[in-house]
């Protein structure tokens, strides 16, 4: 049946059933606030509900905004700006400037004006909701029915509501590795707000949460020994720049243990004692466990409804986000699809324009953009969707900076082609300020672009972005039948 535009107070009605809400939305992270507000601009009545506000998360602490706002990319990114100024202020000496006398850093400082900029997102985050019309209820939902939302406080108070539709967007959380000691370990949550900068930190880990703090943590003085399984870091993004990234993390004096895991934590007057699988014992002051997140699946009662979940924890969905309950729905880490926050974003849009705008559509996972340190697509994933030969084009340069400062980084930048289509199915790049111009490359990729449009493309001079318009001579020629099968 049609439904009308509903005010606040008013009654859903749809299918001869009477609910509170048109939809009701669990978890007010980056997803939940889209797909709320998005289903409210389409006429729907919404409430969302979500815990409250602390920079680490817990059973029942988390906020408006979520992961990526409070205690993720954002939090994150203000300490990687305020550890790239040692850079500067070493580069600048060749530049010039003399700079007399003690440089010292006020990590407290820092954190205090990082705390203050997520309390503002919050309350940002809030204030979209409120413009939007949509209900904000704080407490932890759980499903009673496949219609109804249990909320629960802290004290033990619950109450009820119920809605014609339920969107899960409860993200996920940081793990520990499973270890003796464990305890004494931290995740990026308490990383992220440390009372005191450590001197000797240990991180184990080769994924992107492991490799950022790893610099952020050296960029500031600390020694840093980074641990992780494989080879190279960053598994799953472009060897050839994992390559690049591992060595230039060595030249920033980050000591790397690659193929090392770390087997035991204990307390000791001195600090913790790390013990690895090798047999290597370390003193440091704090050990940052990057070993992965887990989906915040665990409390919300999913089987008594009849909404299924993987091995480790994660919603199953269809490709409209949409699990085997009719009414229940799902967006964003909780589903483990690409956790990442603009995919979440993606997704809750397109589950507001099916259900509420009446225009089915389902996320398009293809050509999506990833920054690690400057990292783009990777030449493995663009070979899995090749149909003929690969053509690989690849420049490595000294950036125009570096050749003043004297700083031993080089630049790398990769297209990877089809060769019967000549379109570009993979970008990647490593260096400075590759985020901001990987983000342009995926808009040319997104509209088919091919490697003839790369090359009448006129470059911006002196910059290094034009280095993507300008290769011109063929690296490589890789056949999908004879890709390698790595496993660094």
């Amino acid at each position: 049946m049609a439904r009308k535009m509903l005010k606040d107070g008013e009654v859903a009605v749809a299918d001869g059933e009477q609910y509170d809400y048109d939809l009701f939305v669990i978890g007010a992270g980056s997803g939940g606030v889209r797909g709320s507000r998005f289903a409210a601009s389409f006429g729907a009545k919404v409430a969302i509900c979500e815990l409250p506000f602390h920079p680490i998360s817990s059973e029942w602490l988390g906020g408006h905004g979520g992961t990526c706002v409070i205690r993720g990319c954002v939090p994150k990114k203000i300490l990687v700006y305020g550890a790239s100024f040692r850079g500067e202020f070493e580069d600048s000496q060749n530049f010039g400037w003399e700079i007399n006398g003690d440089i010292n850093f006020n990590w407290k400082k820092l954190l205090e004006n990082k705390t203050k900029e997520i309390v503002r997102l919050n309350g940002i985050y809030q204030r979209i909701l409120g413009n939007a019309g949509v209900t904000m209820i704080e407490g932890a939902g759980s499903l009673v029915d496949a219609h109804t939302v249990e909320v629960s406080q802290p004290d033990g108070s619950k109450q009820r509501y119920t809605a014609k539709h339920i969107l899960i967007a409860t993200g996920s959380r940081a793990q520990r590795a499973n270890i003796p000691g464990k305890e004494l370990g931290i995740t990026s949550d308490e990383a992220l707000s440390l009372e005191e900068l450590p001197k000797r930190a240990v991180i184990l880990g080769g994924g992107y949460i492991a490799v950022e703090f790893a610099s952020i943590w050296r960029g500031m003085g600390a020694e840093v020994d980074l641990f992780y399984r494989r080879e190279l870091p960053l598994r799953g993004f472009d060897d050839e720049m994992r390559a690049v990234v591992a060595s230039n993390l060595e030249g920033r004096g980050i000591r790397l243990h690659p193929g090392t895991n770390l087997s035991e934590l204990s307390k000791t007057a001195d600090g913790i004692k790390v013990v690895t699988d090798k047999g290597e014992e370390l003193i440091a002051d704090v050990v940052l466990f990057a070993t992965g997140r887990t989906p915040n699946s665990q409390r919300l009662n999913l089987d008594a409804v009849g909404v299924e979940v993987d091995q480790i924890g994660a919603i199953k969905v269809d490709e409209y986000s949409r699990t085997p309950v009719p009414s229940v729905w799902a967006v964003g880490d909780v589903t483990n699809r690409i956790n990442l926050t603009p995919v979440a974003l993606m997704e809750a849009t397109c589950f507001a324009k099916t259900v509420f705008g009446g225009q089915p559509t389902k996320p398009d996972y293809r050509d999506v953009p990833c920054a690690v340190f400057s990292l783009g697509c990777s030449e493995q994933q663009a070979l899995e969707d090749a149909k003929s030969d690969v053509l690989v084009f690849t420049s490595s340069f000294n950036p125009m900076k570096n050749s003043i400062s004297k700083r031993q980084e080089k630049t790398i930048m990769k297209l990877v082609v089809d060769s019967e289509t000549d379109r570009v199915l993979g970008a990647s790049m490593c260096g400075p300020d590759a985020p901001e111009i990987i983000q342009g490359i995926a808009i040319a990729l997104k509209c088919g672009a091919t490697k003839a449009t790369f090359d009448s493309t006129v470059g911006i001079h002196p910059s290094a972005a034009e280095e993507f318009v300008t290769m011109r001579t063929l690296t490589r020629r890789v056949s999908p039948a004879s890709k390698p099968k790595t496993s660094l």
